[in-house]
């Protein structure tokens, strides 16, 4: 599992919000340069167009918001009124992160912040083509949802099913949102 091109593998999911926290932290520690940003879906099963949550669901995000506020305070985060399948976020970031790297990895943090901030629809193609800000990439498809699917299956061949996900140059894995003194040990 070892990563030879040297760069940390970052295994992450647009609507999980520990995934935002952790990626806004990498920004702020200037170690996401060092990142290879590789979106994953570890809900695949969520609809689209995204369905407001109530009842149990609703709790679990209202949760899932308040431990992020607690582990990562001042990151700026609201309730969103659901959680969207994030497959064709993950796939224009896989075309945009391939035509350009920087403005690959600007789109990466629009998206969250658009999801997480605002609460747009990030499953919805119109709203992805207002966020990516610019032409699309002219990548086919196919080879968008085949490096995305390869993402999935070394994230799976990981052997953990949990989002977010860091694989370090040598194979050691950072898993969660973990405390900024923790992401410094990793990166040093």
């Amino acid at each position: 599992m070892n990563n030879p091109d040297g760069s940390f593998l970052l295994y992450s999911d647009f609507n999980c919000p520990f995934c935002y926290a952790l990626h806004e932290r990498l920004h702020d520690l200037n170690v996401i340069d060092r990142c290879e940003w590789r979106g994953v879906q570890h809900a695949p099963h969520l609809p689209r167009p995204m369905k407001p949550w109530s009842g149990s669901l609703g709790a679990e995000l209202r949760h899932e918001v308040a431990v992020v506020q607690r582990l990562a305070s001042g990151l700026p985060i609201a309730l969103p009124p659901g959680k969207p399948n994030t497959r064709p976020a993950i796939e224009l970031a896989v075309g945009l992160l391939r035509a350009d790297r920087k403005r690959g990895m600007e789109f990466v943090r629009t998206i969250y912040r658009a999801f997480w901030c605002d609460g747009k629809d990030i499953s919805d193609s119109s709203v992805l083509s207002l966020l990516a800000d610019g032409p699309l990439p002219n990548s086919h498809e196919g080879d968008s949802q085949r490096i995305a699917q390869e993402w999935e299956e070394a994230w799976h061949a990981t052997g953990r099913g949990g989002v977010p996900l860091m694989v370090s140059p040598d194979g050691d894995l950072l898993v969660g949102c973990v405390p900024e003194e923790s992401v410094r040990r990793f990166f040093a």
